[in-house]
């Protein structure tokens, strides 16, 4: 069984508050976006699930590999046999587009279907919550407003409707470096109420929150990010903690001159 997960953008993210658990309350709004990574998973004979990857080097251990983690998540549920996993990336990690959790979570897809467990949505997705804060997003893998951790999804119908260039320059942002550095604010406007503006008003209402200290250690992804708006963007900003910075256009833009410089990835956003 062959799958392409994707990866995903977040359309504005407030850190609302602290929790007691050390996590952090926050409100976005995941949206799939066209880069994909190739997991092939297949029935095994031997006794141990075993994983392997080419592509981008994530340098983890096995038993480090979110798609190993959901696997023997899965195994102490369901009576399943060990598979082999094959797992080609191409989605940048430590960019904020939630390539980890996307592969973790089309193995709990992946793995309900070769083993004709029947898991519905629902059972997935509480699967992968406990995977990932973001990872039962990518279960119905649809535009949808996450609160809480990250975990609490809401659908929202939104169609962007827009090429899309993701740039990814080479800085690696940890989660917890971006949590560190950040301030959570409570007092901020709804974000479902923002979304409803038309897209030409986003860039100055709608903010990723992490981007203001993020910029200011790393000046790069803010040049980025100005650059995309010259080139024609509508909107563009970080996704999650980073470094990934990605622009909205109505018409894809000559990119020859970031191409050389950058990872860029293009494609169309529906």
């Amino acid at each position: 069984m062959i799958l392409f997960p994707n990866a995903k953008i977040n359309l504005g993210l407030q850190i609302i508050s602290k929790r007691a658990d050390g996590y952090h309350n926050i409100n976005t709004l995941f949206y799939p976006a066209p880069v994909f990574d190739i997991l092939e998973i297949v029935k095994s004979s031997e006794r141990k699930t075993t994983i392997s990857v080419s592509g981008i080097d994530i340098k983890t251990d096995d038993d480090d590999n979110l798609c190993i983690k959901a696997y023997n998540l899965m195994a102490e549920n369901y009576n399943i046999t060990p598979v082999k996993i094959f797992l080609h990336k191409n989605i940048p990690f430590g960019a904020g587009l939630a390539g980890g959790s996307s592969d973790a979570a089309f193995t709990i897809k992946a793995i309900s279907s070769l083993f004709s467990l029947d898991l519905d949505s629902r059972q997935m997705r509480n699967l992968a919550a406990q995977i990932g804060s973001d990872c039962a997003f990518f279960i119905e893998n649809k535009p949808a407003l996450a609160s809480s951790r990250g975990e609490v999804l809401t659908g929202f119908d939104l169609s962007l409707n827009k090429e899309i260039v993701i740039i990814k320059p080479d800085i690696y942002i940890s989660t917890a470096e971006a949590y560190s550095i950040i301030k959570p604010n409570a007092d901020v406007p709804q974000l479902k109420s923002l979304l409803q503006h038309d897209i030409s008003e986003w860039k100055n209402l709608i903010v990723n929150d992490f981007e203001g200290p993020i910029i200011k250690r790393h000046p790069e992804i803010g040049k980025i990010k100005d650059m995309l708006y010259e080139k024609g963007a509508v909107y563009a900003s970080m996704s999650g903690s980073g470094s990934a910075v990605y622009g909205l256009f109505d018409q894809l833009p000559d990119l020859q001159d970031i191409a050389q410089d950058y990872r860029t990835f293009t494609g169309k956003i529906m």
